[in-house]
């Protein structure tokens, strides 16, 4: 048997797989080891998911994660997972990984996370063989939550917008300049902050004005991100729930720029099971 996990920030879903059965299913809550230390993790894996999951019948352990990038993350993380399972056949993986094998399977592909932040990826099937680097809210996540929030409040704020949409924004929020400038520069978290408005933005999708700031982001998503792999021809996946609130949006834009958009999912844990099904 093996045992998937996709693990954000905030949950994680966990798969028993035995061939092609699911076992089991279960939540926990999410897990982040450059936040995070081993005996953290372990205390939170050993009482929410090993009274629901039997830790000596995984075989092996595919674990894909948020700030599953760096060496000394994946150590803390693998320190965890192997005083909870009874196997060392732990693999520990970034969630673009995951996005990447749960979207394209075992084709070439390019794949994307649009969530709170942005990412994005070129896959030969297998690996993940190029990445445009991210660089977070400030620097980039070009296309995400973080960024439409960002550019929804600076042209509210700039007189951007029509004094009308501006005064509906900041009325339906309770916002002010001042309490704007506190919680992004001063009060943590300021990107879940930002992505915070994204409602706002699908539920008045259909005003020109909106709708031209989605298409602004979406195309700086795909001409800093996406473009610079050189493949215009392969078909570009997004998992995330800004992909999924804004698809019609995102497949527009990439028209407008001779580009195809492909499969679009919440969440990579389904594709995650038909990939290692077929391995």
């Amino acid at each position: 048997m093996i045992l998937i996990a996709d693990c954000g920030s905030t949950k994680t879903d966990w798969v028993l797989l035995d061939g092609d059965t699911v076992i089991a299913r279960v939540k926990t809550q999410g897990l982040n080891p450059t936040q995070q230390n081993s005996d953290e993790i372990y205390g939170i894996l050993s009482k929410e998911l090993s009274s629901k999951i039997d830790c000596k019948v995984p075989k092996t352990v595919y674990f894909y994660g948020a700030g599953c990038a760096y060496e000394n993350a994946n150590k803390r993380m693998h320190v965890a997972l192997e005083r909870l399972f009874d196997t060392k056949e732990i693999h520990i993986n970034s969630d673009l990984l995951a996005a990447a094998r749960a979207l394209c399977g075992h084709e070439e592909g390019i794949a994307c996370i649009l969530g709170t932040g942005s990412n994005s990826c070129l896959f030969d099937g297998e690996n993940i063989i190029d990445n445009t680097p991210s660089l977070g809210y400030v620097l980039g996540d070009e296309g995400s939550g973080a960024h439409l929030g960002r550019q929804l409040v600076s042209d509210c704020l700039k007189s951007q917008l029509s004094t009308e949409l501006s005064a509906k924004f900041l009325q339906q929020y309770n916002l002010t300049i001042a309490e704007v400038l506190e919680r992004v520069y001063h009060e943590p978290l300021p990107n879940r902050f930002l992505a915070g408005f994204t409602p706002f933005l699908a539920e008045n999708r259909k005003n020109a004005e909106i709708h031209n700031l989605l298409k602004q982001c979406f195309t700086q998503f795909f001409q800093r991100n996406t473009m610079v792999y050189r493949r215009s021809w392969l078909p570009i996946h997004i998992t995330g729930g800004v992909g999924v609130a804004f698809a019609e949006e995102i497949k527009t834009t990439a028209e407008s720029l001779g580009l195809s958009v492909g499969t679009v999912v919440e969440s990579p844990i389904n594709g995650l099971i038909e990939y290692h099904k077929t391995k």
